[in-house]
């Protein structure tokens, strides 16, 4: 008897990672509604077992990818042409508006107006002696925010995966899964029925739909409030509820039409957006600031690279920042590996490199200095400015707390919180599709799957904002807890994605 049934596309549809994933997820919820406490409670023990055991481990992992990929991007296997095509199939412009926008999604403006002032506010362990809140604790503040969300976390989202899985997909013709991370090293006994191909895909769905998930259900709490506080809008559950369900039904459409309609006009869109918001930050805020501090805090982040990015030496505060940020990007790693490999056909390893792994920290960090850095700003000259937002109604609060503070700050606000809306949505409709590609082993799975995921999506954050934030906190806590299965595969990248690029290197005959 078969696992596999088609789709009247023809596709063929992997039923026992359908139903586990899906099964997996629905539990969740139902457990959710039986208890909530319950729930909450074994998913921190879980989230303080995998950050204390496998903290270690996800930091080296990250490291590692990092400067293999910088390796092989920049010797003489970066001129190795991937995707079996002679020219990329879109623009440089488009090609790096959806990496930025997908990859980064909406923790990339969700955070960088929480961590950084956060960081300001309570010193890291790691810069012990400097006195928060003052011009001192600026640098480190950024510099830290800079590890979490910089060049370790893109590396690990988009590179040595995505030469992987190209290989395997295009240039071998294996389907565009999860489990293809694993052929260079078993061959076509990880694609059949494989016990270990099926844990390694549901992992990977189920990794990638909880961290997706819980931005869904965080927007819905953060557009709230952003409504409330801008124009006065009841911040209650029935307005939360009804955001989150124009996002995914926008989402589902966006994904039915696939990468080359919704998916690429809204990246496009919303990097014009946030040009805009950065333009008027610069123009109405503390330009120089900014600046002075990106330059100084930037020249930190790389001067002691290796040694925040390693640091042990606080458990419960890596838990909370560092681990917990590097579990989360591990988490998203096998998932966004196939889908930079959907949008890449035709680049080079050295285009892929630079820019998933240079150019797009790059522009993050200095992204964190606009938002992060003017928060800073505003509460060094008027303390408890944004500090009281943050401390009262949480994250959520500080990115418009940060808005209120400059002229137009209204304007300001809502366009930050469309940015953010529209990073949701195109998280939510690539990652629809990415699962059905998974799901299907097709990098053009048929519209009702994708339609499903991201529906399926945002009824578990609706039912989950219903029951109470803390159950979205505690998905979002269990991808740290999934990303431990989910390292171990990416760690074979080590090994494979060099050996990918010797093949290829010689069939190219560069």
């Amino acid at each position: 008897m078969t696992n596999l049934s088609k789709n009247k596309n023809g596709q063929t549809i992997d039923r026992p990672v359908l139903f586990l994933s899906g099964g997996a997820l629905l539990a969740f919820v139902v457990l959710a509604l039986i208890n909530q406490d319950m729930v909450t409670d074994s998913v921190n023990y879980l989230f303080n077992l995998s950050a204390t055991y496998f903290g270690a481990i996800y930091q080296f992992l990250l490291l590692g990818t990092f400067f293999i990929a910088l390796f092989l991007g920049y010797s003489k296997y970066g001129k190795i042409r991937l995707g079996k095509l002679d020219k990329p199939e879109m623009s440089n412009f488009k090609w790096i508006s959806i990496i930025m926008c997908t990859l980064l999604a909406a923790g990339g403006v969700f955070w960088a107006a929480a961590e950084p002032l956060s960081h300001f506010l309570t010193v890291p362990p790691h810069f012990s002696g400097i006195e928060a809140g003052t011009a001192e604790a600026v640098s480190p503040a950024l510099a830290t925010s800079f590890v979490d969300w910089g060049f370790l976390a893109w590396a690990i989202l988009g590179t040595l995966g995505t030469f992987v899985l190209m290989y395997a997909h295009y240039h071998r013709g294996t389907p565009l899964k999860p489990r293809a991370l694993l052929y260079p090293i078993l061959g076509d006994k990880i694609l059949k029925k494989s016990v270990l191909g099926t844990f390694v895909d549901v992992f990977s769905v189920i990794s990638v739909a909880a961290g997706t998930i819980g931005p869904i259900g965080f927007l819905g709490l953060q557009a709230g409030y952003g409504l409330s506080a801008l124009f006065g809008v009841p911040d209650n559950l029935l307005v939360q509820s009804l955001i989150i369900i124009v996002v995914v039904v926008v989402a589902g459409i966006s994904a039915a039409t696939g990468i080359h309609k919704g998916i690429q006009i809204m990246s496009s869109y919303n990097v014009i957006l946030s040009l805009v918001i950065v333009g008027a930050i610069l123009v109405l805020g503390p330009a120089l600031f900014i600046f002075d501090s990106y330059l100084e805090s930037f020249g930190l982040y790389v001067q002691n690279f290796i040694s925040m990015s390693t640091f042990r030496g606080d458990g419960a505060w890596l838990g909370g920042w560092t681990v917990f940020f590097f579990a989360w990007f591990l988490g998203y790693a096998p998932m966004m590996a196939m889908f930079v490999s959907r949008i890449s056909r035709g680049r080079t390893i050295r285009e892929i490199v630079t820019a998933v792994a240079v150019i797009a920290p790059v522009v993050t960090t200095f992204w964190f200095t606009i938002v992060g850095g003017t928060g800073i700003f505003e509460e060094i000259q008027n303390p408890g400015s944004v500090s009281e937002a943050l401390g009262n109604a949480g994250p959520p609060a500080a990115m418009i707390a940060i808005a209120e503070q400059l002229p137009l700050g209204t304007i300001i606000g809502f366009l930050l919180l469309l940015t953010t809306i529209i990073f949701v949505l195109t998280t939510t409709d690539s990652m629809s599709l990415t699962i059905s590609m998974a799901i299907t082993g097709s990098g053009d799975p048929s519209k009702s799957l994708r339609v499903f995921w991201a529906f399926l999506m945002g009824l578990v954050a609706t039912v989950l904002i219903v029951v109470g934030e803390s159950s979205i906190d505690a998905l979002q806590s269990f991808i740290v807890v999934t990303a431990v299965p989910v390292s171990l595969l990416m760690l074979t990248t080590f090994w494979t994605a060099p050996r990918v690029c010797q093949n290829l290197f010689k069939e190219q005959k560069l």
